[in-house]
């Protein structure tokens, strides 16, 4: 029997197709580009799973791939980009899968903000307005500062300013009317306080938390992930409300089965809402879930691909984890360029922590976006036994590689 993947995260191929094999399926990859997972591909055996390179993007094309399939039993969409496709495809083959007009709605951050808001989930309401400097009196009046705007449907942080002052706002605004947008242009309320996640797994509208991952952001304007820690010593008490808090967020928003990643800002009157994921944490999340759950998490992406109660949500208890702490850096060059490679990588065995190096760009490739996780070349990830200690280890770590970048007409620069 098969299970397919529309896509999936660049990290976390490897965990999937074990998790596939432990249910007695094959996993079958559907992709555009399969250069994407070329770190988790040259770690599997060749014959691991079948690829079928095709024109993901292309529904018709994606429908008559999985009708080739043989014994199709369930299909697995873990990104953003593919979701609503994703859940498309499922009702069409009649596969398990969420009800695709909830993964819709989950796509538009603008309507889940205001959906929070009318139901009292969030202090600040959803103002779409046209990219264009003409749109800052309305903002102004109608949402004030400091705010945030964004692209109702963007991933990797992009298209997202955030605005202190007017000069800020028609900046961003102008800038914003230059840009391709996924969605449209919404201003919200800018909350603040530190950033984290919770990671959460639910089943038929029982959410259970699996953790809560910090999150270190770039100073503004740039809106870039720096670094990642998991799971955060939050006191029990406390876990327990964010867990409550999540489960109403989701609940609302119409999320009731499956993984959730939901990015919230920890403010001084409590969570507020940055924006809900369907689906597994990006970047190395789901690695560091495996490790301090000491399980491989993927299995409960399998089983809900194949309709059944996740047997992940009865083994995860409140309390400390029982494997090891994570941290993970994003590193990024210092200037626009060709990447030529990096160095410090051959210096990491010597830092505590266990070191890994997970590259996301290759020597050759341009590097423009700076500003956002396009930008990411690799990623740093060390262990500890708890996730401060952790992300000490991981800062040091990734604080000695260096991209080496050649910028137009340039020798390569440090």
């Amino acid at each position: 029997m098969t299970i397919a993947a529309l896509e999936a995260l660049t990290f976390g191929l490897a965990r999937l197709v074990e998790a596939a094999d432990n249910a007695g399926h094959r996993l079958c990859l559907l992709t555009g580009d399969r250069d994407v997972y070329r770190h988790e591909l040259a770690h599997l055996d060749p014959g691991a799973l079948d690829i079928v390179d095709i024109d993901t993007t292309d529904a018709g094309a994606c429908a008559a791939a999985l009708s080739a399939l043989p014994d199709l039993s369930g299909l697995i969409n873990s990104t953003d980009t593919w979701s609503v496709p994703g859940a498309d495809l499922a009702a069409k083959f009649g596969l398990p899968g969420p009800d695709p007009s909830a993964v819709r709605i989950l796509r538009d951050k603008g309507r889940v903000r205001a959906l929070l808001h009318e139901r009292g989930l969030s202090g600040s309401r959803a103002l779409a307005v046209p990219a264009d400097v003409s749109s800052a009196d309305e903002i102004l009046r109608e949402v004030g500062l400091p705010a945030v705007l964004k692209d109702s449907a963007g991933t990797s942080s992009r298209n997202v300013w955030p605005v202190r002052d007017e000069r800020q706002l028609r900046t961003a605004l102008a800038e914003s009317s230059q840009r391709p947008f996924n969605g449209e242009l919404f201003a919200e309320r800018f909350f603040s306080g530190p950033v984290y996640s919770a990671e959460t797994l639910g089943w038929e509208g029982e959410t259970k938390l699996l953790g809560v991952l910090s999150r270190q952001m770039s100073p503004e304007p740039s809106v870039r992930e720096e670094a990642a820690a998991f799971p955060v010593a939050f006191p029990l008490p406390e876990l327990g409300l964010i867990e409550d808090w999540a489960g109403r967020v989701l609940a609302a928003a119409g999320h009731d089965s499956g993984f959730a990643h939901v990015e919230f800002v920890l403010t001084a009157d409590g969570p507020e809402l940055v924006e809900i994921n369907r689906r597994i944490g990006g970047a190395l999340v789901g690695e560091a879930l495996c490790r301090a759950l000491g399980t491989n998490v993927y299995d409960a992406m399998v089983d809900t691909a194949l309709g059944r109660r996740p047997a992940l949500l009865d083994a995860v208890a409140a309390g400390p984890a029982s494997g090891p702490a994570t941290a993970f850096v994003l590193v990024y060059p210092d200037h626009p360029g060709t990447l030529t490679g990096w160095t410090g990588l051959d210096g990491l065995a010597a830092f505590p922590g266990s070191p890994e190096w997970y590259p996301t760009a290759v020597p050759g490739r341009r590097v423009e976006h700076l500003s956002d996780q396009r930008g990411c070349t690799g990623i740093v990830l060390t262990e500890a036994e708890t996730a401060e200690l952790a992300l000490h280890r991981a800062l040091s770590a990734a604080g000695s590689v260096r991209p080496t970048v050649a910028g137009d007409g340039d020798d390569d620069r440090e």
